[in-house]
């Protein structure tokens, strides 16, 4: 894989801006957008980019710093889903909980925003105070976000509770958009200045990339992965006003920045020293990209496999039309097609191929793999294993040099899964998922050397690109991160079953 940049520059660099604006205030409080652990957009983006930065620069000055998670009351309500993991808001409270200790950073708190006694939030209240986790309730803050009266005042954030804070940085970061992370550093701003401490306030988001022209391609990216919440990036008027430097931000931060500014300097008295939505950031990625053109071709790439998420989104019903037209307008703005992904070309026509002599029932999904050497490999789906399976197996024999009519894995071993799965716990599903076939592989290596061999090799397969023909489980694509490889999907379901496809 070709390298864009460079992430012990960016580390340093942003390790080195944060302390710096750490040094304006006795405390600040840092919102987090994105994601902080596991940011799989960005380095998809920026090849070279570690998934874990962002919390690794927290690491480096752990002894200066305490978290607070946030979580939207309604979100928890309606169980809330983030699709990279597949649980809920609440579930991923306690799985942030977990990463943060894991990494020997201090958890202070959990903040439960415009809570008004949700019945299922209040069970989730109660289980985080059992298990020794301190929580705060945060109502709806009255006049939010026009009455700035009376927001700043005993009526809007007076009404919150102050959060007992000790370390000079506090992260503030949350599950998903939406959670109130502003809010809630607004709210505390209000009572630390009632305190008489000099505190501020200022933002870690890494897109849109403010010093990135607004067109490049990276930019783009961004509002292909976040079509479903209408972001439109923008060049900063009030930057652009105040010191005649061209700067990227996006639709929200800009329509609110003026009520923000308000807002900050009511609470503290004083003009704000933000004059625009770009000087609130602390984003320092822009100085780690090494190789431009290798950080656009791998956004172009990125696009194309947002189009594919898109088009299943709305295929079953999760985004609106108007998302979908949206990232065609996006695809459409680049000159990009679907076919610029390697492996989808080679799926489809293997798929079309198959659709020929196929009989009612037959199974006509493929997938294709694009190994990181560039070489493309297809697998179909059969009665006994799903497409995702197949290609999987069909990779790694590729790669060990296995010829390609051996059989991995022993019939032995298959027809007692395949039995427990059908037989004895109902499945109505026979074919092998990737995971259980992969479960088999390393039973087989037991005793099977080649087989041992075939499954050595699995870690090379990281950085592959894998499209389907049709819509993969939620297991399967599970799977498939778990590896490493990023994978798209044609938006048709592998069958007409409509729970079951599902």
């Amino acid at each position: 894989m070709k390298i864009g940049f460079d992430h012990n520059k960016y580390l340093e660099e942003q390790s080195k801006y944060i302390l710096e604006r750490v040094n304006n205030f006795d405390k600040l409080y840092l919102e987090f957008g994105g994601k902080l652990i596991g940011d799989l957009h960005a380095k998809r983006v920026l090849p070279g980019f570690d998934e874990d930065a962002k919390i690794k620069v927290l690491q480096n000055m752990k002894d200066k710093l305490e978290v607070v998670i946030c979580v939207y009351a309604g979100d928890i309500e309606r169980n809330k889903i983030r699709g990279d993991y597949g649980i809920t808001y609440d579930m991923d409270v306690l799985r942030l909980i977990d990463e943060f200790r894991a990494r020997e950073l201090d958890v202070n708190s959990v903040v439960i925003t415009r809570y008004e006694g949700q019945p299922a939030t209040t069970v989730f209240i109660n289980k985080l105070e059992r298990m020794g986790i301190k929580v705060y309730k945060h109502a709806p803050t009255k006049g939010y976000p026009t009455d700035v009266d009376t927001i700043v005042s005993d009526e809007g954030y007076g009404k919150n509770p102050y959060i007992e804070t000790t370390k000079p940085i506090v992260v503030v970061t949350a599950p998903g958009p939406g959670s109130g992370k502003l809010g809630t550093c607004l709210s505390q701003l209000y009572h630390e200045n009632k305190r008489g401490n000099a505190v501020g306030y200022s933002k870690f988001e890494t897109f849109p990339v403010w010093n990135v022209p607004l067109k490049h391609p990276l930019n783009i990216a961004y509002e292909a992965a976040t079509v479903d919440l209408k972001d439109v990036n923008m060049i900063d008027s009030f930057h652009l006003e105040k010191y005649e430097e061209m700067a990227v931000n996006y639709n929200r931060d800009l329509e609110l920045f003026p009520v923000l500014k308000k807002i900050i300097e009511k609470i503290t008295g004083k003009e704000s020293i933000y004059q625009s939505p770009t000087d609130m950031g602390v984003n320092r990625v822009g100085y780690g990209i090494i190789d431009d053109e290798v950080v656009k071709e791998a956004s172009r790439q990125e696009i194309i496999r947002r189009y594919f998420k898109t088009a299943c989104e709305y295929k079953k019903g999760q985004v609106d039309k108007e998302a979908f037209e949206r990232i065609n307008i996006i695809m459409e703005e680049l000159s990009l097609k679907p076919e610029d992904r390697k492996a989808v070309v080679p799926a489809r026509e293997y798929s079309a191929k198959l659709k020929e002599t196929a009989k009612e029932n037959d199974s006509c999904s493929v997938s294709a793999i694009e190994l990181p050497n560039g070489q493309v490999l297809t697998g179909k789906g059969s009665d006994l294993m799903n497409a995702t399976a197949a290609v999987t197996l069909n990779a790694i024999k590729s790669i060990a040099n296995i010829d390609d009519e051996i059989h991995l894995i022993s019939p032995s071993i298959l027809e007692p899964i395949v039995n427990l799965k059908t037989k004895t716990l109902g499945s109505k599903t026979p074919e092998l998922s990737l995971e259980e076939v992969l479960t088999a592989l390393s039973i087989s290596a037991v005793t099977n050397p080649t087989a041992q061999v075939a499954l050595e090799k699995l870690d090379l397969l990281k950085g592959s690109q894998v499209h389907s023909t049709t819509i993969l489980s939620k297991n399967d694509e599970q799977t498939f991160r778990e590896l490493g490889i990023d994978v798209t999907s044609d938006p048709y379901y592998p069958n007409k079953n409509l729970y079951y496809s599902n």
